[in-house]
């Protein structure tokens, strides 16, 4: 049996977005509040009875979310253009190096019905 183990945070952010639809808007500097789940899939350690320790993994979140909250998204470095896409991309990335059991990262902006999910096969 494999057991899935999430933890979600939110983080407020701005950024410009050059698109062919609703372009002008897109393009001023707008902000969203994004809510994230990441999600890791494993068996449990035969010892501990965990995937990985809770307390490991919001310390790997809570480096994520410095990077990004109350950033002008465009000035992130390696983030490229700011889609919900690049931020799966940007963030999986990084919590790979931390959480090898990584499974899936969701991203979605609630008040416009916005989400993308990363799957790590």
């Amino acid at each position: 049996m494999k057991y899935e183990l999430s933890q979600c945070f939110y983080f407020e952010a701005a950024h410009t977005l050059n698109r062919a639809i609703d372009g002008d808007s897109s393009r001023r500097i707008h902000g969203h509040t994004y809510h994230a789940e990441v999600t890791i899939r494993g068996i449990p350690d035969q010892q501990t009875g965990m995937i990985v320790d809770l307390g490991m993994f919001r310390n790997s979140l809570a480096e994520i979310k410095e990077l990004l909250d109350h950033r002008l998204l465009d000035e992130i470095k390696d983030l490229g253009n700011p889609t919900l896409e690049n931020l799966c991309n940007f963030m999986g990335k990084i919590l790979i190096k931390t959480l090898p059991a990584i499974y899936r990262i969701s991203i979605s902006r609630k008040a416009s019905g916005d989400s993308c999910s990363l799957i790590f096969d």
